[in-house]
């Protein structure tokens, strides 16, 4: 008890670090919350700052999921700890970071990239597969959330057959976060799926070559 308290409080206050609304403020002194789509993660920071700050941030929202799972991993094996529970809480407390940042009165981001980091740690080839999902979608649609929340329902799937197929030592517990993650994710995104349900949500314009 007393390490898991203050893995979840760092991960969780790791995971809020809004760097997107950073980004904002610091080239454009703008709160990006009131441009866009409103979202605080990279892919309004793309629409509203350019590729480089928008990529700054995505790097930025993978490592607060990365570091604290990593962080915990070790922290469990030095200690001598159960390894699993310790991570995976970590984890959690980082997405839930994002997506309800104490920094910024509980508002934040949809937890993708934090999401992403931190499987990266737990399960980086079903993280790696996911991550396929996303490109062959948006390839296909131009439609982030649409390609998001595609790769984040595959995720448990894929952590549950690397597993199976024994490309990466897993637990069951994996699984089970991962579902809980895909809950999250789908509750941030209620307003995306009532615009994809509708036909009404905005895709990304294809680059015209000359």
């Amino acid at each position: 008890m007393s390490t898991f308290v203050p893995v979840v409080v760092g991960s969780y206050l790791v995971g809020s670090i809004p760097f997107s609304y950073i980004a904002g403020k610091l080239l454009k002194g703008i709160d990006l919350r009131e441009h866009g789509s409103g979202n605080l993660g990279a892919s309004n920071t793309f629409r509203n700052l350019g590729i480089v700050p928008g990529a700054v941030v995505l790097l930025c929202d993978i490592a607060k999921g990365f570091v604290p799972v990593f962080a915990a991993e070790r922290l469990a094996v030095g200690a001598g700890l159960p390894v699993h529970w310790l991570l995976l809480c970590a984890a959690f407390a980082a997405i839930i970071g994002h997506m309800y940042s104490v920094y910024l009165k509980f508002t934040g981001g949809k937890g993708i990239a934090t999401a992403g980091g931190a499987f990266l740690a737990i399960s980086p080839y079903a993280l790696l597969l996911s991550a396929a999902v996303w490109a062959i979608v948006f390839a296909a649609k131009r439609i982030v959330s649409l390609a998001s929340l595609t790769a984040v329902l595959s995720l448990p799937v894929f952590v549950y057959l690397v597993g199976r197929w024994g490309w990466w030592p897993t637990h069951w517990s994996y699984t089970a976060v991962a579902l809980a993650v895909v809950a999250v994710v789908v509750l941030r995104h209620q307003s995306n799926i009532r615009r994809l349900l509708a036909g009404t949500e905005p895709a990304l314009a294809r680059k015209k070559h000359s």
